[in-house]
Order: structure tokens, then C-alpha cells, then sequence
């Protein structure tokens, strides 16, 4: 009598490696301004993770969602994978408004909450939440702007 199998598994085992980083760092606002500067004169949001290793030297920057000319639909689960990957300790969060006025919106403000507190349970910080802009106000921090609590 011949046995029928109904799952097979197969096993690809990688383990993560630790990642030097570009050898950039983002300690202000105005260094994820410069690092995202391609991200102003888009026509739609793009919302991008900037990954950090513990100095907060950069890791790496990822595109995480495309957006509308007026909104950027985006999860904790697609900010925090390129994170986890990276081995990240902390990320930066950034979108463009495609306006120029970097004003957040009450949508800016509802999802930094929740990656902060999403951060929080994968113990990765959330630092900051740049949004990205063009003229005489070139970006706007949440953190500093005190709009958003990132403890």
C-alpha cells in the first residue's frame, strides 16, 4: 500500500546578517531632509523607512508605500518588515506632500501614533516622523513640533 502526502515541507535557512550601514547618519531633521531629497518633487506620497543601527548610522532607506497625490496608504507591518530585516534598532519615518506644504495632516498624526506603539511591542524606536516638503519650509518634524509623542 502506497502512503499519499499531503504537505511537504522544505526548509531555506538564512540568518540575518549585521549591517554596517552607508556610514551616513540622521541625527536632525534636516539629515532626513537631505537623505530623502529626491522625494520632494514627486507627484504622489511617497512614504519611505530610513532603517538605523544603534548611533543611529543608516542602514538603509526603503520605499514602503506609493501613494496618491494626496495620500499614501501604509501599515505598521510594511514600515516595521524592511526594520526587521535590516536588523534595525531604531527607523525614521517619511513621506513627501506632494503640495510643498509640509503641514501634517490628522492621517499623519494617527499613523505615527501607531507605529510608535508598534515599535514599542518589536522594540524598535520610532525617532521621528519627517514629512517632506518643498520652498521655504523644506520639512516638518513631528518630533520636534511636539505633535506626536515618541516615548
Amino acid at each position: 500500500m502506497k502512503t499519499k502526502s499531503y504537505c511537504s515541507f522544505s526548509f531555506n535557512l538564512s540568518l540575518p546578517v549585521v549591517r554596517e550601514g552607508t556610514g551616513d547618519s540622521c541625527r536632525t531633521p534636516a539629515d532626513v531632509r537631505r537623505l530623502l531629497a529626491d522625494t520632494a518633487d514627486l507627484a504622489q506620497e511617497a512614504f519611505a523607512v530610513v532603517t538605523l543601527n544603534r548611533r543611529n548610522g543608516v542602514i538603509d532607506r526603503h520605499l514602503v508605500a506609493l501613494g496618491l497625490v494626496d495620500a499614501s496608504l501604509v501599515h505598521p507591518r510594511e514600515v516595521f518588515r524592511p526594520a526587521i530585516s535590516d536588523t534595525a534598532s531604531a527607523i525614521i519615518v517619511s513621506h513627501n506632500h506632494p503640495s510643498g506644504d509640509p503641514s501634517p495632516s490628522a492621517e499623519d498624526l494617527s499613523i505615527t501614533r501607531k507605529l510608535v506603539e508598534a515599535g514599542k511591542f518589536l522594540d524598535i524606536r520610532v525617532l521621528d516622523h519627517v514629512i517632506v516638503g518643498r520652498g521655504q519650509s523644506e520639512f516638518f518634524s513631528l518630533r520636534e513640533s511636539a505633535l506626536a509623542s515618541f516615548e
